[in-house]
């Protein structure tokens, strides 16, 4: 199983890497949540932020696979235990390549490697449509789509 998704985004590769890493991006396309990481290859990573369990709820968590500033973003992943008590059975491997196009970048999404049964995949794939949109909008015009949660 595999979901791919190309954007091409009215922004530098620069602008796009900041939206998906920083505090400040992060906090704005994920319901604000920050991503939490050394980002050296074999590190922990961690999105926390509001959630049922209060504002650190641990909503994805995983390994650094891959790491290149501005360019590459490789992770193992799993949703955080207030998604699913056996959460740590279950792993998808998340890829975002980043390339300049002319004068936009070129933004792809591989989220691969699904365990097997993975009761997440389905909701996942009509998810990222919203957030890589989030991205796209936010980069390219300095605000979020408001999707009326």
């Amino acid at each position: 199983m595999e979901l791919k998704y190309e954007f091409y985004i009215g922004a530098t590769c620069k602008e796009v890497w900041d939206i998906l890493v920083t505090p400040e991006g992060t906090r704005q396309i994920l319901f604000g949540s920050v991503l939490e990481s050394t980002f050296e290859i074999g590190s922990d990573f961690r999105y926390i932020g509001p959630g049922n369990e209060g504002d650190e709820t641990v909503h994805v968590y995983g390994k650094i696979l891959a790491y290149e500033p501005e360019k590459l973003l490789s992770c193992t992943e799993h949703a955080g235990p207030s998604y699913n008590p056996n959460h740590a059975d279950f792993e998808s491997r998340m890829t975002f390549t980043l390339e300049t196009v002319g004068s936009c970048t070129k933004l792809t999404l591989i989220n691969d490697q699904w365990t097997p049964n993975h009761p997440s995949f389905e909701r996942t794939k009509d998810s990222w449509w919203m957030t890589l949109s989030n991205i796209k909008t936010l980069a390219e015009t300095g605000k979020t789509l408001d999707f009326g949660w």
